[in-house]
């Protein structure tokens, strides 16, 4: 349980700032969103969230490109054996959705190992492609009756610390970043992300920084 609540919501938060940094331009467009929405003299809320399209924009691309289950979950397909399209299915078979394969799958995503949030945006024909699961082409949380039961408050979770780490902090990467991955039962970063933070002037009294 501590596994599935907290490594799976800080991993994708982790991506993304190594994607936002190793994209300046997007990290740029996603700053402007939120000094735009929240302000710059104040914190980023919960009820920002629904006026912030860039912010799950890039959540949503970040978890097509770095799934923290790259294979989810595995599933018994079935008790008895049985022939699907074509394939034998022998009883008690474990399955595993290789959702990593799915969003790197050129036949669907455009470009698939670019880093483009706006692939999601109100002008492309794929938003309104959902993370619950209802369009088999994008899974992170897998799909049908035992999908992920967290889905609504890691959703809630990454968008609002991804935006407040955003928004209150200017970052500056150790060094050129790296969107290597190691896929085992987490997709983590092949190096961890090392950043410096500086909190931007305007919020520093509201973070209790000196």
């Amino acid at each position: 349980m501590f596994s599935g609540g907290t490594d799976t919501s800080i991993v994708p938060i982790e991506w993304a700032l190594v994607e936002l940094l190793a994209n300046p331009e997007k990290m740029a467009l996603l700053q402007n969103e939120l000094a735009e929405v929240v302000g710059n003299t104040k914190l980023v809320s919960i009820s920002h969230l629904p006026n912030l399209p860039y912010l799950s924009a890039v959540v949503k691309e970040t978890m097509r490109m770095h799934p923290a289950l790259p294979l989810l979950v595995p599933h018994r397909l079935v008790t008895q054996s049985c022939e699907l399209l074509g394939y034998e299915i022998r009883a008690n078979t474990q399955v595993y959705i290789n959702v990593w394969a799915i969003g790197h799958d050129p036949s669907v995503w455009d470009n698939p190992w670019e880093f483009r949030p706006e692939r999601f945006l109100d002008s492309s024909p794929l938003a309104s492609i959902s993370v619950r699961g209802v369009n088999f082409d994008f899974l992170p949380f897998g799909s049908g009756r035992r999908m992920c039961p967290g889905l609504p408050l890691a959703m809630l979770m990454i968008e609002f610390i991804l935006g407040s780490l955003v928004h209150s902090f200017e970052w500056m990467a150790g060094g050129e970043p790296k969107v290597n991955e190691t896929l085992r039962i987490l997709a983590k970063p092949e190096s961890p992300l090392v950043v410096k933070a500086y909190p931007k002037q305007p919020l520093q009294n509201q973070l209790k920084i000196p």
